[in-house]
This record gives structure tokens, sequence and C-alpha cells, in this order.
């Protein structure tokens, strides 16, 4: 009879135990902030409670466990806010956000290489002080660089010190319904501003302020990235080449990772426990022989860890790829001592000190799903893999490496479908030929760097992985072009997402336990999941909204009643493909709109609007108005592509109850009639300030 292991696991996976208030606290300081003072208090009263306890007499202590216990639970609650508070930039009195105010220059420090976008360079630097009337304040926190495309600063490197003169900008959300939240990533990063900077905005300085350790690894990265693009032909291929080894991806073809997506297969351009697991592979082969002589012995596990957190930090080091550095530490450490090492305890204490290190990793997709199938596939793959017995052992492997899939999907589908919205209907099939034929690249691409002293043999193997990554590429992409090889448009709230784990620990439990309690429960989450989904079905199909959309340089607006939607945008808009996936598409998906019943354009008759008891006008040209006696009642008046005119004459006509000036106006019109609405006491909206007006109509 197959088993699952048994739960709880207390005792086998003590760090289960630590992580899981440590979290709460690190959850609980995020969305219900508690002041650092009572954080301390219940920080110095929990260990101090701790302390008293272990004088106790033995027989005490065991009859009072769970006094030990609670106050161990407050300690890590209190630690977990305490992370959040001290890692959050926003709320360290030396930070940037804090110090800053126009018409002060900020010394920084480029803390990358700058990477080529299409109008510009991109940069993050850390920020060292705020200089202002010949004084100096130190300051703390980062700050994205744009440069204007020019040879004066392609020579800016890592350790460079930069003079600051341009006003710096504050990192915004676009507002629109459903879109990435680009702000609160850019917070969870340590990044409050950013700035635009052309020639003479900055100045850079001799001094330059290095870390040798970053400089180095940073200098690899780049030698790797020019062997890679020297010896592999194609665009493409070596962009893939450079992703797969080292997790470099400015040279990615976006519509080649958008395949790779729909497919299932986005993990192997990851770096992640597959690149860590060849890795570890290999030099355990090349570390073999240490083991065999006494004296070299404690040699071995040495080697295998620094070469394993050399490579994590080469390749970036993203959760997921520290996550993989911290148990294969782990397990070689066990391997070393003798001892087996638990899965489910190294899961837990590898999360407990990446979340030490960094408490917002929590919200990271990539590290939700990193440990979501690893899990999975330490709970499933053995009790997929033993419903079948098979001789052959060609037949066998190509069952494993599909049981790995399978099972590794189990608990990742529900987090990938809560983040992304589509689920991979071909991802077995892509699967079974991506995974081996991206071991096979990734040890080409080792084997390369290795042999690139010999120019000939290179060259060689340059074009043998070209040919392997052509054809990966060809067939990721033809899978990826199958009718219905993905199912867009899936929408799961945070109760959903409760729910469906709920069903799948339930029918886990019934399944491989035969418990009848596992099945009832599997039932009830069910029913649950389906009155969630009735609820916002019933929301969506009342809702009436407007929304004028934030996008720069373009207008668009759509008018959702229940699940249809009327629209109407610029024709530059309606052309762009990516923009309109990118700003529209996330909230008709949120608002749960059906396509096929989009009518298009708005009703109404010379830009003139009503819905229910609201009426709205869009004005996106010069008007010649006249004098009434009496006014147009309108309760909303947005104004669109930079007409010339004043709101005053425009109130001389309609009585107005609010303006609203979208992202296609130009800034200093908009401040111009911001000026005007006060003057005229009538609210005005910039989207392009205040993210995009939503609008509930009634």
């Amino acid at each position: 009879m197959l088993h699952l292991p048994a739960w709880p696991i207390w005792k086998e996976s003590p760090f289960i135990r630590l992580v899981i208030p440590l979290i709460a606290g690190i959850t609980c300081q995020w969305y219900l902030p508690f002041s650092v003072l009572l954080l301390w208090l219940l920080l110095a009263f929990s260990a101090a409670a701790l302390w008293l306890f272990a004088f106790l007499p033995l027989l005490r202590q065991f009859r009072a466990q769970w006094f030990n216990g609670a106050w161990l639970n407050a300690l890590l609650f209190a630690t977990g806010g305490l992370l959040l508070y001290y890692n959050d930039i926003r709320l360290q009195e030396m930070s940037i956000s804090r110090k800053y105010s126009a018409g002060k220059a900020v010394l920084v420090t480029i803390e990358e290489p700058l990477s080529e976008k299409k109008q510009s360079y991109k940069s993050i630097a850390s920020v060292q002080a705020v200089l202002f009337d010949h004084s100096i304040s130190k300051a703390s926190g980062k700050i994205l660089l744009y440069f204007q495309k020019d040879s004066a600063v392609q020579h800016l490197q890592y350790g460079n010190q930069l003079l600051l003169f341009k006003a710096l900008q504050p990192v915004k959300n676009t507002g629109n319904p459903g879109c990435f939240d680009y702000q609160q990533y850019c917070t969870f990063q340590g990044i409050s501003y950013q700035v635009y900077l052309k020639k003479g905005e900055f100045v850079a300085l001799k001094i330059e302020n290095e870390n040798l350790f970053r400089k180095y690894l940073l200098s690899t990265r780049a030698k790797i990235v020019a062997l890679l693009q020297k010896y592999i032909p194609g665009p493409k291929e070596s962009g893939l080449a450079e992703a797969m080894l080292i997790g470099y991806k400015e040279d990615l073809d976006k519509s080649l990772v958008q395949s790779y997506s729909n497919t299932g297969v986005v993990h192997i351009i990851a770096i992640s426990g597959l690149h860590l697991g060849l890795i570890y592979w290999l030099l355990m082969l090349l570390c073999k022989p240490l083991a065999k002589q006494a004296t070299l012995r404690l040699l071995q596990p040495i080697l295998i860890i620094a070469g394993l957190w050399s490579f994590s930090c080469i390749a970036g080091g993203s959760p997921s790829v520290l996550r993989s550095a911290v148990m294969f530490t782990c397990l070689v450490i066990g391997e070393h001592m003798n001892r087996k090492t638990a899965v489910y305890n190294s899961l837990a204490a590898a999360a407990f000190l990446l979340l030490c290190y960094n408490p917002f990793w929590l919200w990271d997709a990539g590290f939700q799903l990193s440990y979501a199938a690893v899990l999975s596939l330490a709970i499933f793959y053995k009790p997929v893999y033993h419903l079948l017995f098979i001789r052959n052992k060609l037949t066998d492997f190509v069952w494993k490496s599909t049981c790995v899939t399978i099972a590794a999907q189990i608990l990742t589908v529900p987090i990938s479908v809560f983040h992304f919205h589509q689920f991979p209907n071909l991802f077995l099939i892509a699967n079974l030929l991506a995974v081996p034929l991206s071991g096979i690249i990734i040890i080409g691409e080792i084997v390369l760097c290795v042999v690139s002293v010999i120019p000939l043999l290179a060259t060689s193997i340059g074009y043998f992985l070209h040919y392997i990554i052509y054809a990966l590429n060809t067939f990721i992409e033809a899978v990826s072009g199958l009718p219905f090889a993905t199912l867009n448009n899936l929408l799961l709230s945070w109760p959903q997402l409760v729910c469906l784990y709920l069903f799948i620990s339930a029918i886990a439990w019934w399944l491989f336990h035969y418990s009848r309690k596992g099945f009832i429960i599997s039932l009830l989450a069910l029913l649950l999941f389906m009155i969630f989904e009735a609820i916002d079905e019933r929301k969506a199909m009342q809702q009436r909204k407007l929304i004028v959309y934030n996008i720069p340089r373009h207008s668009a607006i759509d008018v959702i009643v229940g699940k249809q939607c009327f629209f109407t945008a610029d024709s530059a808009l309606l052309k762009n493909d990516l923009l309109f996936a990118f700003h529209l598409q996330p909230a008709r998906l949120v608002h749960r709109v059906i396509t096929p019943f989009n009518t298009g354009k708005l009703l109404g008759e010379k830009n003139f609007f009503r819905c229910g008891n609201t009426s709205f006008l869009i004005i996106d040209q010069p008007l010649t108005l006249s004098q009434k006696t009496l006014k147009t009642p309108v309760d909303i008046i947005i104004i669109l592509n930079n007409p010339t005119l004043h709101l005053a004459q425009l109130t001389s006509v309609f009585t107005c109850r609010r303006f609203v000036f979208d992202a296609s106006n130009a800034p200093g019109k908009i401040a111009r009639w911001l000026q005007e609405c006060d003057q005229l006491g009538i609210p005005g909206f910039s989207v392009a300030d205040q993210g995009a007006f939503v609008f509930n109509l009634y």
C-alpha cells in the first residue's frame, strides 16, 4: 500500500515549526503593521520567558511544554515583523525617500553594468548621500537610472560614482486595474526613485566605490556572456544559452520566452534546482577521488559547497537558485557527516534562512514556485511513479520523466494560475524533450567554457550547441503554436487559491491513506471554491464602471457593464498588441469581461455618453463653443490628445462635476488645467500622476 509521509512531521522536521511563525510575523507586519516598539517588547518578553523556563525543574518543563512553545512562536513572530520593518527602506531614517527633496543633488554608485534598452541605457544605483547648500547628508536606498543614448555613458560601469542634478521621480504604478504592481516590486528591491538623465544632468566622479568580490563576479559573468556570444551562432540561440547557464536575460528574444511560458517549460530558462543539480553532479564527479584519501576527505565538501555558491552568485543569486544552494549545502554537509537529511526539514531550513536574509522574497513568484515544485516532487513523485510497473528500462526512463513533470505540476499549478492566469495544456509533451535537452545544453556550455582556450574545439562545441538549441527552440515554438496549447484568461482569487490547496491536500490524504475525513474535506473545499466563484460572478454581473487608462502618450477608455465592455482607444494603441495586452487585458480579466461579447466602440453621439444616471463627455480636439443661457449638465469631462482649450470656456457651456485628463496630454498642459480646476473649484484628476481613473457608474 502506498503512503504519503506522516503529517504532522514536527519531530522529523523541526524547522517547519520555526518557519511558520516567522512567515506569520512577516505577513502580518506587511498587511497589519505593528509599531517597532511593540515588536521589540514582544521579542524581549518572549526571550526572557524562554530563558526563565529553562531554569524550571524538568517535570515542570514537561508539563508546561505548551508554555515554551507559545513563547517560542511569539519570539519568531516578533523576529519576522522586525525583519520586514528593518528591510523596508521606506521606514528607515537614512532612506532616500526621507532625505531627498527637489533641488538637492544625489551621490550614487552604479551597482550593475548598463543594459541597453530600445531608447535608453538602464542601470541600478545605490544612494550614498544627498547634497544641498554645501552640506552632505548620508542616505541609503536604490534608484533606477535611465541614460539617454549617446557615447558619453557607454563607458560607465559597476563602481562608478555619479553626482545627479536632475530631480528624481518616485516610482509609480499605472494604476490600471489588474496590472503588475511595479511600485510594490521596486519597494521589495529597495528602489524608491527613478530618473532619466541626459548629457549635463550628471557628473561622473573619478572616485570609485566597489566591492572586489562583486566586481570579480560581474567581470566573470561578462566574460562568460562574451564567450557564449562568440562561439554560439545566432542571437536567439546565444541569448537562450546565456539565460540557461548564468541567468543573463538581456539578450532573450521576447517572443521565444512567451513560447516557453505557453508550453510550461519556462523553468529551464530560470536558474533553479535543475541547474544546481547538474552543477552538484559535476562537482561530485570531479571531487570523487578526494573522498578516497583520508587527508583530503575534508576538502571534498568544501570544494563542492564553494563551487555551488560561486555558481549561484555568478547566476545572479535569485531566490530559487539560493534555495537550491542552501538545500544542496545541507545535503553535502549531511553526507559528509553520514547523516540522512530530511527533505522537508531542508526545505524549511532553507526558507527560514532566506527569509531572514530578505523577507520580501516571500512575495516573489519564483520563490513560491520553487518551493512548491520541490515540495510537490517530494510528496507526489513516488506515489505517481508506482502507479505503473514497467520492465523496459527505456520506457521506464520516459515514465520517470513524465512522473517528475506531473508531480511537480500538482502544487505549482495553483500558484502559476494565480500569478500568470494561464495553464499550459501541452506541458507534458514539451517537458519530455525540453528537460533532457536542457541538461545536455548546460553541460555542453560548461564544457565550452572549460575548453575555450582551444579555439578550434570551442568552435566545434559552439556549433553543436547552436543546432541543439535551434532544435529545442523550433520544437517549443511549434508546440506553442498548436491549437489549445495554452488555456488563457484564468482567474483565481486568494480564497480560491486556499481552497485549491485544501482540496489537493485532502484528496491526497484520502487517496493515499484511505481516509474518509480527507474525502469529506475535499468536497467541502470544492464547495467553498464554487461558492467564492459564484460570489465573484454575481459581482461581475452587477458591475458598472468607467475606466480611463494610464498609458503614456496613448488614450484608452473602457465602460464595463456587467460582463460586457464598450471601449474607445487611439488608432496607434489598437495596432500595438503588446501595449493592449499589458494595460487593457489585465483589467478585462479582473472584471471578468467576456471578450467575444465586446461590442467595440462606445455608444453615444458627438462624444457624449450616458450609462445609467452618469453622463460623460470626451473632448479630443479644439472646440468652437457658443454661449448658452441653459448649461448642459455633464458629470465627467474627459480630455484627451492635447486639445487647445481653457476650462473656463467649457464651464460656461457645461455644468461639470469633475475633469479627467488622461496620459495622452502633455504634462505642461495638465499642470495648467489642474490650476484652472483649483480656481474654478471643480475637482481635477490627472491620470498620468494619480493612476488610472476608475469610477463606479450608477
